[in-house]
């Protein structure tokens, strides 16, 4: 984030007021993901550069991974969080994953 990525929380409504919020993430619906990050979508809710990274975070880093790939193939340099928010959650706790 400090190099200008976009963090993206796809968790659900009950998942992020169960477990929390992600500092400084975007939050998308899974749904709508790639509407509102696609290059070509008149929905887009970010105007992302090429060059602009993307970190998809979900729970535990299953779907996330899928949707990165998904946003790939749409032209968007996007990755996610190995370990998903679960992980970060770890790594902030307790120093390590």
């Amino acid at each position: 984030m400090t190099s200008g990525a976009l963090l993206v929380d796809v968790r659900t409504y009950e998942q992020r007021q169960r477990d929390g919020e992600l500092p400084g993430a975007a939050v998308i619906d899974l749904t709508v993901l790639e509407w509102r990050l696609a290059p070509s979508s008149r929905y887009r809710t970010f105007e992302l550069t090429s060059e602009q990274r993307v970190i998809v975070v979900c729970n535990q880093g299953f779907s996330s991974s899928l949707a990165a790939a998904r946003l790939r193939d749409l032209g968007v340099n996007a990755t996610d969080l190995e370990g998903g928010f679960s992980a970060w959650k770890e790594w902030e706790t307790t120093g390590s994953s």
